[in-house]
């Protein structure tokens, strides 16, 4: 009986793991050995893995770098669109200059000849803009007095009150603190709107520099660019630096030419009916008519409305029929024989690039989104593969019934030559 009781526990220990270390179970955990403590392997186990303090640090550095690639980006926005406004710009001069540099003139010299040109007429659109805007001003005051007598006369017949310009005086005199509170805030206005003003000319003057720099030294820029880069890239670089300079150029040669004609169209309507400041108004219309995107046709002639309204009401509607009729002169005519071989972009391609630019950088954005949208259009038109289209009448429905009608014209314009028994077999197997 004993030895039959023995037998299951020496089968038990005959059938364990012989790889099986005492004191370890089958599933490989480390068990107690009896005095209440780990094994030491128990402690490698749990241990932390050497390389994730090293990936902890590496991930802080990431995170320390992109805090501060962030802030300096943040920091550096102004001078980076100050830098791509300066090299459209530049673009836009260097054909200039270059053939000024094929005729022997220093680029140097070339360029400060252009800067010269261009601030002369920058400078003689202000002093038009402005001179017109200080005899405007001159003209109301002037006319205050009478003006008040008018409105004053208009709301005792309208609401019948007995209102007088004493009446007004004195409550003016009464009202002396508020009227100090005003003159307080618009002071400080006054005070914000110099440092506004102190901060754009600052910029336009680094904007002017870089693009003087960028101008003169170009081939030395497009020189160090290329070095950077091997030999097979560099050619793709100077095409793509090229179209550049062919789009940007060519838009805005093809738009001074535009204002000039504008300015010369208006300034004869204008000078006709005998509207005041005729020249000015005429510069006005050319130059933010070509110049502002979008809104620049309705900006350019709202002002000269309101000089014909506050001289002759009548004059205000002869001068919205030029302008309207002049809009769809220039866009029909004008514009797709000028553009032509300088910058052809679509309307609707113009349009939702000045969104896209005034979305990103406001303004400046809004400025130089057609330049931009030129030169990469030409640069898709450039490297873009296109193939032959086959008719299909899927592409243009109608196309097979403008073709018919074009038969049907040629075959009227025979009959009425009395030409139809003398043409050619082809044209007659044709129709």
């Amino acid at each position: 009986m004993a030895s039959s009781a023995e037998t299951p526990d020496r089968l038990s220990d005959e059938h364990l793991p012989a790889s099986a270390p005492p004191g370890r179970s089958n599933g490989g955990d480390t068990a107690d050995p009896g005095d209440g403590q780990p094994r030491r392997g128990d402690w490698n186990s749990r241990a932390m893995p050497r390389w994730l303090p090293r990936a902890m640090l590496f991930a802080l550095v990431c995170v320390g770098l992109f805090q501060l690639a962030d802030w300096a980006f943040h920091q550096l926005i102004n001078l980076f669109v100050m830098l791509l406004v300066a090299f459209f710009l530049s673009l836009a001069m260097e054909p200039a200059v270059d053939r000024m540099a094929a005729r022997g003139v220093r680029r140097g010299l070339g360029t400060f000849l252009v800067f010269i040109g261009v601030g002369l007429a920058v400078a003689g659109f202000l002093t038009a803009l402005g001179t017109l805007l200080v005899d405007q001003v001159t003209q109301v005051a002037g006319k205050l007095p009478q003006m008040l007598h008018d409105l004053i006369d208009w709301i005792n017949r309208t609401f019948h009150t007995e209102l007088s310009l004493d009446q007004l005086q004195h409550q003016v005199l009464k009202d002396s603190g508020t009227i100090e509170k005003y003159a307080q805030q618009a002071a400080d206005n006054v005070w914000g709107v110099t440092g506004t003003v102190v901060g754009g000319l600052f910029q336009a003057f680094t904007v002017g520099l870089f693009t003087f720099y960028f101008t003169a030294d170009g081939p030395r820029v497009r020189r160090t660019v290329c070095s950077m880069l091997p030999p097979a890239k560099q050619g793709e670089v100077l095409r793509a630096w090229e179209i550049a300079l062919a789009k940007t150029g060519g838009y805005l040669y093809s738009r001074a030419v535009l204002a000039f004609v504008s300015t010369l169209a208006h300034w004869a309507f204008f000078a006709i009916i005998g509207l005041p400041y005729a020249a000015a108004l005429a510069v006005w219309v050319g130059v933010m008519s070509q110049f502002v995107p979008t809104i620049g046709t309705y900006l350019a002639g709202a002002l000269p409305v309101l000089v014909a309204l506050s001289d002759r009401p009548v004059d205000a509607l002869w001068v919205l029929v030029f302008v309207t009729v002049y809009q769809q002169i220039e866009n029909y005519l004008l514009h797709p024989r000028i553009t032509a071989k300088t910058v052809d972009v679509h309307p609707a391609v113009a349009f939702g690039a000045v969104i896209a630019g005034a979305a990103l950088l406001g303004a400046v954005g809004a400025l130089i989104a057609i330049p931009a949208a030129a030169t990469l259009q030409g640069f898709v038109g450039t490297y873009v593969r296109r193939y032959e289209v086959e008719d299909d009448p899927r592409i243009d429905r109608g196309e097979e019934r403008r073709e018919r009608r074009r038969h049907a014209v040629r075959r009227l314009r025979r009959m009425v030559s009395g030409n139809t028994g003398d043409q050619p077999r082809e044209e007659r197997s044709e129709d």
